[in-house]
């Protein structure tokens, strides 16, 4: 490719997904519309630094790490960080919050009150509620509490989100259920700090948000991108990082991981119809011109496998 850009990773503004460029550069992305592109031919992919830095040393990092830093970089984004409990001296305050992503899956987390529910759509949660409001050691004792006495996670893996949402129940209350009925529980415990303003259940559904009513069922995921390869499909819905694409080919639904793009070079695939001023045809432009029908998908497919209830479970590759 004469010319290449780098994702910096997919921003929910305003409950809109967009991917963003190194640059600045940003692209909204709505429902219909074609994303195309190409890794470049002999392409490697690099250590996106950290903490607004540059890798010193240029590292290659794995297809499959979803961090796409080298261990230095990762060791140092992670030094100052809240997700990670290395930062305690945060004076903001934090909102405790439960969160589904479908049935059996709810976890307990924080986030800075002044972010709302971005850090919420990020994750792909389907449903949320706020749970309490304080500092932010409060608020993590909080989350403590909870998976302490009632056995609530604080992380659930994206392959368990990603192989439900083609199977969730079809009403907002049947999604709310299990939060309020664990916020109920929670609430009700002893040991709450008292600096933690506890916050009634009024539960805020994302199911419209992420395109998931008549979502059809993923035949698996990209579990990595290799140089020269290349993708397109028809953007179907979207959660967290992850897009649902359409593939051009008629194969079915794919879902990526928009992690997976940061580090590499990307541009138009092959059937774009040249290269675009100011960002790659494709996913920083998904409604220009992308690989036509037939255009085959040469990235490592990670299948799912239908359950007995009509949702999804990883197998293997092919």
């Amino acid at each position: 490719m004469a010319q290449a850009w780098k994702c910096s990773g997919l921003r929910w503004v305003d409950g809109v997904p967009e991917l963003v460029w190194d640059g600045g550069r940003r692209s909204a992305l709505t429902w219909g519309k074609r994303v195309a592109f190409k890794v470049a031919d002999g392409g490697v992919r690099t250590c996106v630094g950290a903490r607004g830095h540059l890798c010193p040393m240029r590292a290659v990092v794995s297809a499959r790490s979803t961090g796409a830093r080298c261990e230095e970089c990762a060791r140092l984004d992670r030094a100052h960080s809240v997700a990670a409990d290395t930062l305690a001296d945060d004076p903001r305050p934090y909102r405790v919050y439960l969160a589904w992503f479908g049935p059996g899956l709810v976890k307990v987390g924080i986030t800075r009150v002044e972010r709302g529910p971005v850090r919420l759509l990020e994750q792909g949660a389907v449903c949320f509620s706020w749970l309490g409001t304080g500092p932010l050691m409060a608020a993590r004792r909080s989350e403590e509490l909870l998976r302490a006495a009632l056995k609530v996670p604080d992380r659930i893996p994206y392959a368990d989100k990603r192989a439900v949402r083609s199977a969730l129940p079809g009403t907002e209350a049947e999604r709310a259920a299990e939060v309020r009925a664990l916020h109920a529980r929670a609430v009700a415990l002893d040991g709450w700090p008292e600096s933690l303003a506890r916050e009634p259940c009024l539960t805020v559904d994302h199911f419209g948000v992420f395109g998931l009513a008549d979502l059809p069922p993923a035949l698996g995921e990209v579990s990595g991108l290799v140089a020269g390869g290349a993708l397109s499909g028809e953007l179907v819905a979207a959660a967290g990082p992850d897009l649902h694409l359409d593939l051009a080919d008629g194969r079915g639904v794919v879902v990526l991981d928009t992690r997976l793009l940061r580090g590499w070079e990307l541009g138009p695939s092959d059937r774009s119809g040249g290269q675009s001023r100011s960002g790659p045809r494709g996913p920083s432009d998904p409604g220009s011109p992308g690989g036509g029908p037939g255009r085959e998908i040469v990235f490592s497919i990670r299948e799912f496998r239908p359950s007995d209830d009509g949702s999804a479970v990883q197998d293997g590759l092919f």
